[in-house]
């Protein structure tokens, strides 16, 4: 689910700059297929390097197409362009701004540092001596041979191949690329074509053909790895502004604790999806800022699921009340209705603004709340004074909000609703005969019920009509006080889940109160305990079994510890309170039970 918030999030990046904005957006994706954790891992398990890449690779894919991230225009991987990362080191040496040690290839900081106009550790500065980070950028397998560099904040380039390494030709001998230098040449090559030259060699002669607008990646790769990349692709083309802006993701955290395999809190993207939709978990990640901290767990996905009522909720109402009108109803604007569709306005100018602030989609998603309750409340008063809405007005407020889910990725662009979220099936037989079918049940279980007077199983059978039969035929049926009932078509198994989730949530409440009568019988049962039985049934913390004290004085005081180890002042201090606040609790005890 890390992995989920930082390409979810980068995904609604993505199509904000593309359907909000207008850009043209080209998203390239590099894939690390060759690394020190990859070379370790694939040693453990016995298989060459390619084919643990190549499988993790297609499971990744699979979840980003399970949570609905759209593919990328380009993929690369790093394997696929060894002569290009040579070639590149080449010029980055030739510059002088490289050395060779030991068959491997360091970047010179400190003399790329003295460079014109150029500057190491832009988006860390503050990290720019930290030893740890600085290490782990190099990879567990290259940090042995730290003390072939003229600093130790120089990272390699090229490495040179230990044994059951897979290694490649190079004018400093047999190794493979480090892992900042892979995505500096693969992303320079890409956008260097793109600009009209022929590969990443043009960027040396030609520094603005391979310069990135944007450089996405989680919060944790500021420094080393993005500031590495940077220093040198800056030093292979000569420009000092490879990137014009960053965007990072924060950092995910499990009750506080950032997710990580290392602390065994990590939750799959697959188990994810057992619990919660991929428009839920997509919402949930929207509700909060790309690129802040945020917590993941029951709490925050319970919010998230409220919001989506909300606007579930709102799609439904409105659908009914188009149902209901025509266009040849009375669409003059009253001052409600003028009001509404001012609601509308202020809504488009609000999310356009927060989008313009830093993709603020916690923003946008709040100004789409209020013109939902806005439009709910337009309705409430246009029922309450039997008056018929301005149905061109609601449509407005409704295909905004829809635009706008589409935009975030929450209402597929394929689905073709013009209001609200899809939903499955159509009008066809095929799904109208089950309903037919369920109805024809219902009508004889209730005449059955009616023939023996049966009110209150009358009444039984239409609740579980409503709230068993029709959730699976996609069906939400809703009572409403003092008038008829209100149909709303949704998908079955979105329905189902709903009910699944009002289920757990149910028996998660009795739980609670089930835990809670428990725990005030124990804590009755022991105010009903006199100070001196109170104090001669303790047990050990870590023994329930052992009694906690073997001696007593006359007033119910311990003198000995279970090990006739005598207490000492400090000790004998303690158990005086213990034995005064359970005498307060015994002496209330006593007051409840007085006649």
């Amino acid at each position: 689910m890390g992995h989920a918030r930082t390409y979810l999030g980068f995904d609604i990046i993505r199509r904000i700059l593309q359907d909000h904005f207008n850009y043209n957006v080209t998203l390239c994706m590099n894939i690390t297929d060759l690394d020190d954790k990859i070379i370790q891992r694939a040693n453990e398990n016995g298989v060459t390097c390619e084919e643990l890449s190549r499988k993790f690779e297609l499971e990744f894919h699979k979840d980003m197409e399970h949570l609905g991230v759209a593919p990328p225009d380009v993929l690369t991987r790093v394997t696929e362009y060894m002569d290009e990362i040579v070639e590149y080191i080449d010029t980055i040496v030739k510059k002088d701004l490289a050395y060779e040690s030991n068959g491997s290839v360091y970047f010179d900081v400190e003399g790329f540092s003295k460079q014109d106009g150029m500057a190491y550790c832009k988006l860390a500065p503050e990290q720019v001596n930290n030893a740890e980070l600085l290490a782990e950028g190099e990879g567990k397998l290259t940090q042995e041979f730290v003390g072939d560099k003229r600093s130790p904040r120089d990272f390699a380039l090229w490495k040179k191949s230990k044994e059951g390494e897979p290694t490649w030709s190079s004018p400093w001998g047999e190794g493979r690329p480090g892992w900042h230098i892979e995505c500096s040449v693969m992303a320079s090559d890409v956008f260097a074509q793109m600009s009209g030259g022929t590969s990443v060699r043009d960027a040396a002669t030609k520094p603005d053909l391979c310069r990135m607008d944007i450089h996405s990646g989680g919060v944790d790769l500021k420094f080393p790895h993005h500031d590495n990349e940077m220093a040198q692709a800056e030093a292979h083309s000569g420009c000092n502004q490879w990137v014009n802006y960053f965007v990072h993701a924060g950092h995910l955290h499990i009750k506080g604790f950032k997710m990580s395999k290392s602390l065994k809190n990590f939750i799959t993207i697959q188990a994810a999806l057992e619990q919660n939709t991929a428009r839920q978990i997509r919402m949930c990640f929207l509700l909060h800022k790309y690129n802040a901290p945020m917590d993941y767990g029951d709490n925050t996905m319970s919010h998230a699921l409220a919001i989506e009522s909300i606007f579930k909720n709102f799609f439904d109402n409105v659908l009914a009340v188009l149902r209901e009108g025509k266009i040849t109803d009375v669409q003059k604007w009253d001052s409600n209705a003028r009001n509404l569709q001012l609601a509308v306005d202020k809504a488009i100018n609000a999310v356009d603004d927060a989008l313009k602030d830093d993709l603020d989609t916690p923003a946008s998603m709040t100004a789409l709340a209020d013109l939902v309750k806005a439009t709910n409340l337009y309705l409430e008063g246009c029922t309450a004074e039997n008056r018929t809405p301005v149905n061109l007005v609601v449509r407005n407020a409704a295909k905004f909000v829809t635009k706008i889910f589409k935009t975030f990725g929450l209402i597929p662009e394929t689905s073709g609703v013009e209001i609200g979220f899809p939903v499955g099936g159509g009008d066809s037989g095929d799904t109208l005969n089950p309903v037919l079918d369920a109805l024809i049940d219902f009508r004889s279980s209730v005449r059955d019920k009616a023939r023996a007077k049966d009110v209150s199983g009358v009444l039984q059978e239409c609740d579980a009509f409503r709230d068993d039969v029709l959730p699976p035929l996609g069906i939400r049926l809703e009572d409403k006080t003092g008038g008829k009932s209100v149909w709303k078509r949704a998908d079955p198994a979105e329905l189902m889940k709903e009910r699944e989730q009002q289920e757990l949530e149910k028996q998660r409440k009795a739980d609670e109160k089930k835990a809670a009568a428990e725990e005030k019988a124990k804590k009755d049962a022991l105010n009903k305990l006199s100070p001196e039985d109170f104090m001669q049934q303790l047990t050990l913390d870590d023994d329930s079994t052992k009694l906690k004290y073997s001696k007593f004085d006359e007033a119910g005081l311990p003198t000995h510890f279970h090990d006739s180890e005598e207490l000492n002042k400090s000790q004998m201090k303690k158990a005086k309170k213990e034995l005064q606040g359970q005498q307060k609790k015994y002496e209330k005890f006593l007051k409840t039970q007085s006649p």
